[in-house]
């Protein structure tokens, strides 16, 4: 379920009950799944999401581009996909992305 759904879950299962007439709920997740960095990013590996990520934040959280990387060709593979797709520096990143910066060829 989402946070939206689990909210909404619990809302009625309040109303419903009579414990409130009018239940507000509010939900923040305090802990997600890491992103990862690989390829020419000086420090690969596994960081803590943040959210609201972009490719551009989540390479500077890693220590920035190495001189050899290639910034226009920059691919995610998002959980539960095969496959990496293409992405730009303002593309989003959520938990569990592994974002893949590629060496540049001269």
């Amino acid at each position: 379920m989402t946070v939206s759904e689990v909210e909404q879950t619990l809302i009625e299962h309040y109303r419903s009950r009579g414990f409130f007439k009018n239940p507000r709920i509010s939900i923040e997740l305090t802990n997600l799944r890491p992103f990862f960095i690989l390829g020419e990013g000086e420090k690969r590996g596994s960081y803590p999401y943040v959210n609201g990520l972009t490719v551009a934040q989540a390479v500077a959280i890693a220590g920035g581009y190495t001189y050899r990387a290639s910034r226009s060709r920059i691919t995610i593979q998002r959980v539960g996909s095969p496959k990496e797709e293409p992405a730009r520096e303002d593309a989003p990143v959520y938990p569990g992305d592994i974002v893949r910066v590629p060496e540049r060829f001269f």
